[in-house]
């Protein structure tokens, strides 16, 4: 690959580069805190739970899928999780089992899509409630108390009172992703069945089978998310994750995953993570109320996407 053409296939990548850079530089002008060494962890550490989601949901939308379970199914493996670990299991298993329960939901919602022939949306929609509920039956409603101080820092614990390991955690998970998307067959069909699924499925791609392993794996960043939130509140909410959906979306739209599939990668959703926490705790900073935040942060999306849909364009028009 020449260096025009490196350029030109990580424009995207860059571009949010460079919206960081000038976003930091506003945030510090206005208030220099932003940019001070505690400030940047705390981005980074409000990254880790919407980035897993994120990520995961970046290889649900690649296929052209959209998954709206995340939140429910975050709150449900975080009380299952929480539950076990204060029945005295070992943390390691409770772990394992976790990322099992956040793959078996994933399959759920993968069936639906390819056996059931439901659209996406709605039969995520249907185990968003689904999950919720189950979440409220298992706990009653309360809140399970009392993880394990070993757990805890297994999870989320410091090192050297610099960085937490759930940081390590979500950049592990994104180097996953990223290897799955681009170095191995089955990210191949990632893409194609998002691009074409017809044509995918002239090609010999078993279309069904890799939904529900599209939607299984993407799933298992929301387990993760669930371990890492238990650990860092102490607690397992099944009130837990509410919107959390919404925002693992936008950031992955953000980082330039086409919501009409066939396009997007891990970098890209890492980078949108980061812009969208670090525009989120810079608005606290500099003192904009909560109201007007929300606007802000909409008329980011808004110009995230439509940047997408430029770059679209100018890429189709040079091809041309």
């Amino acid at each position: 690959m020449t260096r025009t053409n490196f350029f030109r296939a990580h424009s995207r990548e860059g571009s949010l580069i460079v919206a960081l850079l000038i976003m930091t530089l506003i945030f510090s002008a206005i208030n220099p805190i932003y940019f001070s060494f505690g400030n940047m962890q705390d981005i980074v550490d409000q990254t880790t739970i919407i980035g897993l989601m994120a990520l995961g949901t970046t290889v649900v939308i690649i296929s052209a899928g959209i998954d709206l379970s995340l939140g429910s199914s975050l709150a449900l493996v975080g009380v299952i999780v929480a539950q076990l670990l204060v029945a005295g299991l070992n943390p390691i298993l409770c772990i394992i089992l976790g990322l099992l329960c956040g793959f078996l939901f994933g399959m759920f919602n993968g069936i639906l899509v390819t056996r059931f022939k439901l659209q996406p949306f709605i039969a995520t929609l249907g185990a968003m409630s689904l999950f919720r509920g189950v979440a409220y039956i298992l706990t009653k409603g309360l809140p399970v108390m009392n993880m394990p101080p070993d757990f805890r820092y297994l999870v989320d614990g410091e090192i050297g009172d610099v960085i937490r390991i759930s940081v390590f955690i979500f950049f592990a998970y994104a180097l996953f992703i990223h290897v799955l998307l681009k170095n191995t067959r089955f990210g191949n069909y990632i893409y194609a069945i998002g691009g074409n699924e017809e044509s995918a499925r002239l090609s010999g791609v078993k279309v069904g089978f890799n939904k529900i392993m599209i939607y299984s794996v993407g799933m298992l960043g929301t387990a993760l998310a669930a371990i890492v939130l238990i650990g860092k509140l102490g607690t397992g909410e099944p009130s837990a994750g509410q919107g959390y959906e919404l925002n693992a979306i936008a950031a992955a739209a953000i980082g330039g995953t086409s919501m009409a599939g066939g396009r997007g990668s891990a970098i890209g959703t890492v980078l949108g993570t980061i812009l969208f926490a670090g525009l989120k705790v810079g608005l606290i900073v500099v003192g904009v109320e909560t109201f007007w935040q929300y606007i802000a942060t909409g008329v980011v999306i808004v110009v995230a996407a439509y940047t997408e849909v430029i770059q679209s364009k100018f890429s189709g028009t040079r091809k041309t």
